[in-house]
């Protein structure tokens, strides 16, 4: 389990807190690279749709199958040194991307890059472990916005791909874009010594000492699942989005890639900053409003997409700005429900939520291509997500309901024991 924050320093708490972010957003950063330099990619090997969301999508897959694992480590060791060997793993697979010389090659390396996106589920137990339950909520969100990490990524490699010339894979600094990774490798390496020297070391009473049966009991309460799945909606649709958003303003709006990159990052800016600003809501109104006011935001921006792809530019961009912004506060929302129900098990918990949210990420692109290429829409995005969204929000509504009614019951209960 991840051992709830004790009595330490605020100072400690915040280092923790401003490290992890950091290396949180270089992370994502990496972890949604293929986005972009697949795009080039897809040019030079000549890959076919599959191909190409094949590529993009693995980094996910891998990311989110190994966040409960991670999450158990975070809990078993600390969160600080799971995390430096995570940005350090990152780095050097980051590296070797650079200087792949083939598809397959591509392949083999994209699930290694994957490992950026179990960051989340230790850096969200490293948080727990030093951050108290009152303001929790909102360092979970301001680590949590380190999603923005995409929008680096989306405005800064197509930049670098047209300000650096392609050189041939086997050159010592090669350039186009093999340029984006490799300079992704050294701002791994720099954040992680800066965390090593930053950041406290974790104390043997911020370990846990459960059996591994003790850590996943947890998952036998189907109300950490109900969790997963409104994670899909906001996390796992945002990856989603996130990857495939490029290349649809580029085949739809005829767009160059450097503004492809611009007008996905408009997306990713609500989607991400405003998360700090849900945990903020989450801590003053309540975490169960917070998350009704998200999805209700995220279909009124998905019911116009759904309907139509003939939108002009600057509409489409107005109704994905509306869903990021839904996006960015119902994630914050979501771990702070699971902080809440589970303060003691954010490691276990929170990584499987983390693994289910990003499985949503890695298989929407594939759902959404599949749709496009057989029935011919192109607002495939929007038709998928919006079935997902209201399923979610119908199994949200009555849960929540059950759960308020349990906690009304048990209030006057306590209150007609103490008249006794």
């Amino acid at each position: 389990m991840t051992v709830p924050a004790p009595s330490v320093p605020a100072s400690a708490a915040a280092r923790v807190v401003t490290a992890s972010t950091l290396g949180f957003t270089m992370m994502f950063a990496v972890w949604v690279m293929f986005a972009i330099i697949g795009l080039p990619i897809r040019k030079q090997f000549h890959l076919t749709d599959v191909q190409f969301t094949l590529l993009t999508a693995l980094p996910v897959l891998t990311g989110s199958l190994l966040r409960l694992p991670g999450g158990i480590l975070a809990d078993r060791f600390g969160g600080k040194r799971p995390f430096l060997l995570l940005t350090v793993l990152t780095a050097l697979a980051s590296l070797a991307v650079a200087y792949a010389p083939s598809y397959p090659a591509l392949l083999w390396l994209a699930p290694l890059v994957g490992l950026a996106g179990v960051s989340f589920a230790v850096g969200s137990a490293w948080i727990a472990q030093w951050v108290g339950p009152e303001t929790r909520g909102l360092a979970l969100g301001t680590f949590g916005a380190g999603n923005a990490g995409a929008s680096i990524t989306k405005l800064l490699a197509p930049l670098l791909i047209a300000a650096v010339p392609a050189t041939a894979a086997g050159t010592l600094l090669p350039g186009g874009w093999r340029t984006v990774p490799l300079l992704f490798a050294g701002l791994l390496l720099l954040t992680a010594l800066f965390i090593h020297v930053y950041t406290p070391a974790d104390t043997a009473r911020m370990r846990a000492t459960r059996t591994l049966a003790q850590w996943l009991a947890p998952l036998r309460v189907a109300q950490v699942w109900r969790f997963g799945l409104y994670y899909v909606v906001f996390f796992g649709a945002y990856v989603a989005l996130s990857l495939y958003l490029p290349k649809y303003y580029v085949d739809h709006y005829a767009v160059t890639l450097p503004k492809a990159g611009l007008l996905t990052a408009l997306f990713i800016f609500p989607a991400s900053l405003l998360r700090p600003l849900g945990g903020y809501l989450s801590d003053r109104f309540g975490a169960r409003g917070t998350t009704v006011a998200a999805f209700a935001l995220m279909l009124l921006a998905l019911v116009p997409l759904s309907v139509s792809a003939s939108y002009a530019l600057t509409p489409f961009l107005a109704l994905t700005l509306l869903l990021g912004v839904g996006m960015g506060i119902g994630k914050a929302s979501t771990y702070k429900l699971v902080s809440n129900h589970f303060p003691a098990e954010m490691g276990v918990v929170g990584g499987l939520v983390g693994l289910l949210g990003g499985l949503g990420g890695f298989f929407l692109p594939l759902m959404f291509s599949f749709v496009k290429t057989h029935y011919g829409y192109a607002q495939a995005a929007p038709l998928v997500l919006f079935p997902f969204t209201v399923l979610s929000l119908a199994v949200f509504l009555p849960s929540m309901l059950r759960l308020r009614s349990a906690e009304q019951q048990r209030a006057s209960g306590s209150i007609l024991l103490g008249a006794d």
